[in-house]
């Protein structure tokens, strides 16, 4: 076989499936070949769906995010717990010092039982006139208040508000979870990218090394000079630095993730996906719909309207301080002695009561209205912090749009370019093993190779990683994510 065709045969299309090989197996991977940039994944491997998905579930930023949302979701049942009449308990015991009784005067009368009529012939005796002082007090007390006002000023407005700043906060553990998972699979691309760009660089090397075999057997037939082969010595070894800075890149890039996704370096990573334009999800749609579509999805736009909301309910609640409270009671007690009975007297004797009191106080209303003030302005800084975000996410929504259609439009283009700059290198190759041209101009068809092979690359990458982020930045990454109820 001609070395010009066996060069071309090393281009090979199996060099690109997604486990690169060890150097001594790499020609013999390299031998089916139409296109480059390929990736063929693997049966059980990764997509980006998948990987998109355990980023999501082990994001950490989503962990804290589930941790304010715990802490709102205390708060609602806080809020739910005082519309409930309050119950008051008190059981106590008092052991009074001893004291002489004070004497309130004398009681003259006849020593006789109890019933007797009193005669002329009675003695009449004089006694002391005092009350019996118990030392020893117990009391069982039960108190049930209603706050009548606060049931229409403050406590529903205060379970609303609750309940906004806890779906907020599920908006922001949401958006905290489709972020991580664009970012993941956009890890995941570049990971991709990071395999294919070895794979190149490998295939630039073997040209290289064909290119510098050709040289020396011309040198040695006499058509080519001692500088010519000095000269492809020196990209051979330039090729080979390409190569092993491209596997750094590899490396960093499966670091990263890793730790998107947070498994540990035992666990193999293997990818299921193919970089074939065939399998790109075409993408269609109104511009101006997308953006609507995405200002109403977004989590983000959704989590302020709630915060909002919560901090209009809020500022009622504030407001609810500058009027009267008005708030009903009833208490239950048994006391031994019962202080309702006189004189007293050592026995449990249960009594009750019930009453309704208002109270208000005219400094409570600056402080009042200062409150609502506050959360009302929260409220206009939270609306304009929505008005920001809606632009942002017009503008994110345009520029992910017209991401896709470059992307789209490059892989064709450099398609054809790799195409063409594969032919030149061939005729150069066979113009250069026939001495009609120099090595330069090899060198320079070989250079503009291995830049379509890259440009194609990138553009089948940009063109995954371009749908990610306009799929996030419409808020369709949502089906990652459930919102508890």
């Amino acid at each position: 076989m001609p070395r010009s065709v066996a060069s071309r045969k090393v281009g090979g299309f199996a060099a690109l499936v997604l486990c690169l090989v060890p150097a001594t197996a790499f020609a013999q991977e390299l031998k089916a070949p139409d296109d480059e940039t390929t990736l063929k994944g693997e049966a059980n491997g990764l997509s980006a769906d998948a990987v998109g998905k355990r980023a999501a579930e082990t994001s950490y930023q989503a962990k804290a995010a589930e941790q304010t949302l715990r802490g709102a979701a205390a708060r609602v049942d806080a809020a739910w717990a005082a519309f409930l009449p309050r119950l008051t308990t008190v059981a106590s015991y008092t052991r009074l010092s001893e004291l002489t009784p004070p004497t309130l005067g004398t009681l003259v009368g006849a020593k006789t039982p109890p019933g007797t009529p009193i005669t002329d012939f009675n003695q009449l005796i004089t006694t002391p006139l005092s009350f019996p002082i118990l030392l020893n007090n117990y009391l069982l007390q039960a108190t049930i208040t209603v706050p009548i006002s606060d049931y229409f000023l403050r406590i529903n407005q205060n379970y609303t508000a609750a309940t906004h700043a806890r779906d907020a906060a599920k908006y922001d553990v949401a958006s905290a979870k489709t972020k991580s998972a664009a970012d993941g699979k956009i890890a995941f691309y570049n990971w991709l990218r990071a395999k294919g760009t070895v794979i190149v660089a490998k295939l630039a090397l073997e040209d290289q090394k064909t290119h510098l075999t050709d040289t020396r057997n011309l040198a040695t037939a006499g058509n080519a000079t001692q500088v010519d082969v000095l000269r492809g010595e020196t990209a051979v070894a330039s090729s080979e630095l390409v190569v092993v800075q491209a596997q750094n890149l590899l490396d960093l890039s499966e670091k990263q993730l890793r730790i998107a996704m947070h498994v540990d370096d035992a666990t193999p990573v293997v990818s299921g996906e193919t970089l074939d334009a065939a399998a790109l999800p075409s993408v269609q749609g109104n511009l101006a719909a997308l953006i609507n579509e995405a200002q109403s999805q977004r989590f983000e736009v959704r989590s302020i309207d709630a915060n909002a909301e919560s901090a209009r309910q809020a500022a009622k609640v504030q407001r609810a301080g500058a009027y009267p409270i008005v708030t009903a009671f009833a208490d239950g007690v048994i006391a031994n002695p019962n202080q309702r009975i006189f004189p007293q007297t050592d026995t449990f004797t249960p009594t009750w009561d019930v009453g309704a009191r208002i109270t208000w106080s005219p400094n409570d209303i600056p402080t009042a209205l200062a409150g609502a003030a506050d959360f009302e302005s929260r409220a206009a800084n939270l609306l304009a912090q929505k008005q920001v975000i809606r632009d942002g996410v017009a503008i994110e929504v345009t520029q992910s749009f017209q991401s896709v259609q470059e992307a789209d439009f490059a892989v064709g283009s450099t398609e054809k370019q790799l195409a063409s700059a594969r032919e030149a290198v061939r005729v150069a190759r066979e113009l250069f093993k026939a001495g009609r041209v120099n090595s330069t101009t090899l060198t320079d068809a070989e250079t503009e190779l291995t830049r379509a092979r890259l440009s194609l690359l990138n553009a089948r990458i940009e063109a995954r990683t371009a749908r990610v982020r306009l799929e996030h930045s419409l808020g369709r990454d949502s089906r990652l994510v459930q919102l508890n109820p």
